[in-house]
């Protein structure tokens, strides 16, 4: 019995310096295993006499039993310590706040159009789209701009090019959006041509441009708002008229002075430069360039299957890119389109 004792004492020790479930499992086998120490003791009882045989088999019963009790415990005590481990290292503290997903939010110059959009709207403009990879034909000559015409110098066009290298038969980025002009009206013209009074065409046209030009003030890439109203008897007091009720409600006052100042574009004549004057604030009392318009010159209406005798219009193009500069006061252009989420979630 003494040695059996023994065999209890000796698993306890042996299970309690275990950590491991599977190292446990084999510990296990020096004592309950098929050549296990009690495992021998009971293939030993067929040797004994009957009445010995009888209490030694009772007394190795105990000790087994104690020994199975003892590893399931230590099992226990295993599995417990795992999972304790577990949960310490996946902790969750309920009482933290939490963590909300990052909110985005609108570009600047995204706001920017979308505001130029609905005070357009708001007086009767529809909102026309073109395509960006332009042909020569709307980019320049449909805008009384033909080969060899001096005004080409005024745009550094990016024109594509072939698989082998060569330059695309007439295809570029757009420069400006005023092909979306020309196409407009020439679709206009399809449709209602053929009626006694042709109805009005008022849109603009905003959208992505392209020039080889990259300072604080240009970018390859950069957006334009291009205008269009033609009807009978549209005059020039009509563009002032709109453009500075347009402008006055873009910078929501009404001490904005605007001028227009003589200028040349090919598509339009006369023509004239287009400056505003803050009454305060940093810029107050400064003449800025906002932008370009002026009456459609008759040979661009005559393209587009348009009677200029019967049918007059004018057209302006501004830089929302530049608007936004003023109106958030940044002095960098390219700031805008550099992907810095420190600058721009300054406007989500």
């Amino acid at each position: 019995m003494e040695n059996l004792d023994l065999i209890v004492g000796e698993a306890k020790a042996a299970f309690a310096a275990i950590s491991d479930p599977d190292a446990l499992e084999q510990v296990k086998a020096r004592f309950l295993g098929k050549s296990g120490q009690i495992t021998e003791l009971l293939k030993g009882l067929g040797k004994l006499p009957a009445e010995e045989k009888k209490v030694a088999g009772a007394a190795i019963n105990v000790v087994k039993t104690a020994v199975e009790s003892a590893l399931n415990e230590r099992r226990e005590a295993i599995r417990k310590a795992a999972l304790a481990a577990r949960l310490a290292e996946e902790a969750l503290d309920v009482t933290l706040p939490g963590r909300a997903e990052a909110r985005g939010g609108l570009h600047p110059v995204t706001r920017t159009l979308e505001r130029i959009e609905a005070l357009f709207r708001s007086i009767g403009f529809e909102v026309a789209d073109g395509p960006e990879i332009e042909e020569d034909f709307f980019n320049f000559t449909a805008l009384n701009t033909p080969e060899n015409h001096p005004a080409r110098s005024m745009h550094d066009t990016f024109y594509l090019q072939n698989p082998d290298g060569s330059v695309a038969d007439k295809v570029l980025l757009r420069t400006h959006t005023s092909p979306v002009q020309a196409r407009y009206m020439q679709a206009h013209v399809a449709r209602y041509g053929q009626l006694e009074k042709m109805p009005e065409i008022r849109i603009i046209a905003p959208g992505r441009v392209y020039r080889v030009d990259s300072d604080a003030t240009h970018s390859p890439m950069f957006h334009q708002v291009e205008g269009l109203w033609v009807g009978e008897g549209v005059s020039f007091a009509d563009l002032k008229g709109v453009i500075a009720d347009f402008l006055r409600s873009f910078f929501e006052s009404d001490d904005l002075k605007v001028r227009f100042r003589p200028s040349f574009f090919p598509f339009t004549e006369p023509s004239a430069e287009i400056d505003v004057a803050f009454m305060s604030g940093p810029l107050e009392g400064r003449w800025l360039e906002i932008a370009g318009c002026g009456m459609v010159h008759p040979d661009v209406l005559r393209i587009a299957g348009i009677d200029p005798e019967k049918y007059t219009g004018f057209a302006f193009g501004m830089g929302p890119d530049r608007l936004t500069m003023l109106r958030y006061g940044v002095n960098d252009l390219r700031l805008f389109f550099e992907g810095d989420l420190r600058f721009l979630r300054q406007f989500a």
